[in-house]
């Protein structure tokens, strides 16, 4: 990219989680835009601060004490804008947030299966937890609908129905009784209204609605047809109204807009807009895959021919909801994952104990081995929630299996803070269980985010932070799908490296085969399947692919798809703690 082309223009990005706020430090090097340093501190968004400006301005000095820039003014403690002759300061800010509660969400719609669907992915893209449903096939009385509402609390109602310019007698109906209920709750408490349903009653929505909720936004209808969903203007809107929501709930929000002139996006809208830009960016022909595991919620975004699905899943958030996960899963499950020998009891009040204490870091290896169990099947369940969304061009020929992707990028500190690689790798493999054959990234500082947030400033700045290096290659995974007894060979491999050496292995099903290639390198890997399997080729293909290293460099994955894990649990923690050994564990 010519220097000439680039804004040189430093910019800081602060990003407020559940757990940690971090702040960032983007500049120019050498006419291209480079991540220089990172600086976090404990967020202050809970008691006994319950100020999120605190924690902000501790990440801020960390990150001043690692550059050397000044960036905070002696006087005012703010952020200094621009940058001054003297060199303190930066040219500008943007802010990406993910801490506070859950978003109480009523969500409303004519069709149970079609616009009432298309409110709940709607609703799902962002930190919301559905606390009411209405449709037509509601059997509930007029009242019992407006009592359940108003006990409900909620902080936001999503309305959709009706096709762009369809009947709407029915939606007026279900607009008279959300208005009524807004009405009846104090006007402190009354929650924002979106509006993403036939844009023909766009009026009618205003008289009905406008004096009585908290907020009300109108966007483009969900479904604009029957067979169109349309979800990507709703969710700009819904972004907006979430920080809208925080400034009313978090103190020192409002500051946080402020220094970014308005440019701060809830974290997993910045990370969907990040995987949508590199999905068309790089003409992605299969997809690509970004997951997130924080305290506040578990995010899952994936893009295909640069359409996005996003799904945020606070239930199975690493913080304060986490005794909640078991609502939605058996403890036997999170043990399956667990290469100790301990107790139910002992997890289940392990799992309480950190919601108690959200911000805590595992002090021992048998609590970090407890929590890696947790974040897989954690993970396990957002990956799953999310695929049910996928579009169906992207559907694997089998319902057990994720469909083929061209990229993964991880982060989260419960992913990245694992100790190694190797392990952050592991986990990934055993919760996401991807097919085919793909590089894996680890976004270790949580920059996606943020990278979404700079796109507003700097078009240049996401691709060239990224190409730059400044995610980790954790190398490219080869993942076999086969039907063979455990120890028997399915896969013959062979790398070519640049200098034309070559490294041969001889894969066995059940196991994990690490060929090195360094990071920065490519090599050509020669796979040669027995018995019918399927290394990403085809089953019972044979062929040549050109791959890229890592901090593991190839790693063949043959354990089968999807994983079966032992049911005796001796057998089960063995065959666990093999594979963890073989990625360095």
């Amino acid at each position: 990219m010519p220097a000439s082309l680039v804004q040189t223009e430093s910019i800081l990005a602060i990003d407020v989680g559940a757990s940690v706020t971090r702040a960032v430090l983007f500049d120019v090097v050498e006419g291209e835009y480079r991540f220089v340093a990172s600086g976090q501190a404990p967020s202050t968004a809970e008691a006994p601060f319950k100020n999120i400006g605190i924690g902000a301005r501790e990440a801020i000095r960390n990150l001043q004490s690692v550059t050397g820039t000044i960036l905070l003014g002696p006087q005012d403690n703010n952020i200094i804008t621009p940058t001054q002759p003297d060199g303190s300061g930066v040219d500008g800010v943007v802010a990406t947030m993910s801490a506070g509660p859950a978003v109480k969400t009523v969500i409303a719609g004519l069709l149970s299966e079609v616009s009432l669907q298309s409110a709940r992915r709607l609703a799902e893209s962002t930190y919301s937890r559905v606390v009411d449903t209405l449709d037509l096939s509601d059997k509930r009385r007029p009242d019992q609908q407006l009592d359940s509402i108003a006990r409900s609390r909620p902080d936001l109602v999503v309305l959709t129905g009706g096709t762009d310019g369809g009947a709407s007698r029915s939606m007026l109906k279900m607009l008279e009784a959300v208005g009524l209920a807004c009405y009846l709750m104090p006007a402190e408490k009354r929650p924002m209204v979106l509006y993403a349903g036939n844009h023909k009653l766009a009026n009618d929505v205003r008289e009905l609605l406008g004096g009585h909720a908290g907020k009300l936004q109108i966007s483009p209808n969900v479904r604009p047809s029957l067979e169109v969903e349309d979800l990507e203007p709703a969710s700009n809107v819904l972004a907006s109204l979430v920080t809208n929501l925080r400034q009313r709930q978090i103190k020192g929000v409002d500051e946080l807009y402020n220094w970014s002139s308005g440019n701060l996006l809830p974290t997993a809208y910045a990370q969907g807009r990040m995987i949508r830009f590199l999905s068309r960016l790089y003409e992605s022909t299969r997809g690509l895959l970004s997951v997130n595991m924080g305290a506040s919620a578990s995010t899952v975004a994936a893009g295909f021919n640069g359409e996005l699905t996003l799904g945020v899943y606070p239930q199975f958030g690493l913080g304060e909801n986490l005794g909640a996960i078991l609502q939605h899963t058996e403890i036997e499950q999170i043990m399956r994952w667990m290469q100790l020998d301990i107790s139910s009891n002992t997890l289940r009040e392990f799992l309480f104990q950190k919601s108690l204490y959200p911000s805590t870091i595992p002090a021992t290896q048998d609590e970090l081995a407890i929590m890696q169990a947790i974040t897989r099947q954690a993970l396990y369940l957002a990956v799953r929630a999310a695929r049910t969304s996928f579009p169906a061009s992207a559907h694997a020929a089998r319902t057990d299996l994720m469909p083929k992707l061209d990229l993964l990028i991880a982060g989260g500190g419960a992913i990245a803070d694992n100790g190694s690689v190797g392990q952050s790798l592991l986990l990934l493999l055993d919760a996401i269980q991807p097919v085919g054959i793909m590089p894996f990234l680890l976004d270790q500082n949580n920059l996606l985010p943020m990278l979404g947030a700079a796109a507003t400033r700097s078009n240049y700045l996401p691709v060239q932070v990224i190409e730059s290096g400044a995610f980790i290659g954790m190398g490219t995974v080869v993942s076999v799908i086969a039907s063979a007894s455990y120890g028997e060979t399915v896969l013959r491999a062979k790398l070519t490296y640049a200098d034309k050496t070559e490294v041969r292995a001889d894969v066995k099903f059940g196991g994990l085969e690490i060929i090195p290639l360094p990071s920065g390198q490519t090599a050509r890997l020669t796979l040669s399947p027995l018995r019918r399997a399927d290394a990403g080729l085809g089953a019972g293909r044979s062929g040549s692919v050109t791959v890229t290293g890592g901090a593991l460099g190839v790693v063949i994955d043959a354990r089968g798809r999807p994983l079966n894990l032992p049911a005796d649990a001796v057998r089960r923690r063995e065959l666990m703690k093999r594979w963890s050994h073989a990625v360095g564990g």
